[in-house]
């Protein structure tokens, strides 16, 4: 047997390393790259560093995000889809799912798994919730999914979910209007809600605002508010950034239901990740670099209600 080290009780004791508890669980079905952050990628290290657990679900396998223009890789049939998750119910996990994420559907087939696992997870925990990001495309890169997927969303993922997160360019194509004014983009966002309680929108850039900064909008029903942040200049804008934001909106928002709060946390660690690649030169959001900015971000930055 090995000898153990004179300071063997160090390794031995009963002192607590620190309040270890999970403070939610995730269910998240989104795309996985090997390269990068979009998707899953993206998703899961940011809620796992506030201290939450996430089971990731890959919609896809790709080398790297389509941005780049060439990838390698394949769309997850349904049938796999649908079996993981199955095999997680199996272990009588559902019940503690407090939320189910989805984004990224490579293939329309996919759709009716993942309306399938809402279904097991609201039956599991009715007090779950379902996030939504509608991924279709962006302003500076146009649809970049399969036909078929936006009437997905449109017609039958949106209308089902509790929380939705279109960007910009999403909300213009869901809605088949055109954003160029607060007022645009308060009507727009409503009209989405006919199933969802409250609308995200992760990107907002209005004709008639400043075209230094970038907005984002928690919408209800009856309420509404809006927080800015100073636009980051990238050759490239990284990819990525609306499914970490649906992810810390989400965690924060459930955490005391406080939709203010919520947008408040989640627009200043963004920003502030994105500060931090852009000081880096890097193409891919630095999410691991700048970990503590998820956490406490520097700068903080308060919404306003509309």
């Amino acid at each position: 047997m090995a000898k153990l080290p004179e300071n063997a009780a160090d390794y031995n004791d009963d002192r607590p390393c620190g309040k270890v508890t999970v403070a939610m669980r995730f269910l998240s079905l989104q795309s996985h790259v090997a390269y990068g952050y979009v998707g899953n990628r993206a998703a899961t290290f940011p809620l796992q560093r506030l201290g939450h657990e996430v089971w990731a679900v890959n919609t896809v396998e790709f080398s790297n995000h389509t941005g780049y223009g060439a990838w390698r890789g394949r769309t997850a049939p349904a049938e796999q889809v649908a079996d993981i998750v199955h095999g997680i119910e199996a272990l009588g996990l559902l019940p503690k799912c407090d939320a189910l994420l989805t984004g990224y559907v490579g293939d329309a087939a996919l759709g009716d798994v993942v309306l399938e696992t809402a279904r097991k997870v609201r039956a599991a925990n009715p007090k779950a919730i379902w996030c939504c990001d509608p991924v279709l495309g962006d302003t500076d890169t146009g649809i970049y999914v399969k036909a078929g997927i936006d009437s997905f969303f449109r017609d039958r993922a949106l209308p089902a979910a509790d929380l939705i997160t279109p960007n910009h360019f999403e909300l213009e194509h869901l809605t088949g209007r055109t954003v160029a004014t607060l007022d645009d983009a308060l009507q727009a966002t409503r009209s989405l809600l006919k199933g969802p309680r409250l609308a995200l929108v992760t990107s907002l850039r209005r004709a008639d605002g400043n075209s230094e900064q970038i907005e984002m909008l928690a919408v209800t029903a009856d309420a509404a508010w809006r927080i800015v942040t100073p636009l980051i200049g990238f050759e490239i804008m990284p990819n990525g950034t609306g499914d970490t934001v649906a992810a810390l909106f989400t965690a924060h928002w459930l955490e005391n239901g406080d939709i203010a709060s919520a947008l408040g946390k989640a627009a200043s660690s963004i920003f502030a990740v994105l500060e931090a690649t852009a000081a880096m030169g890097e193409r891919e959001l630095q999410l691991v670099a700048a970990q503590d900015c998820l956490v406490s971000p520097p700068r903080r930055f308060v919404p306003e209600r509309l």
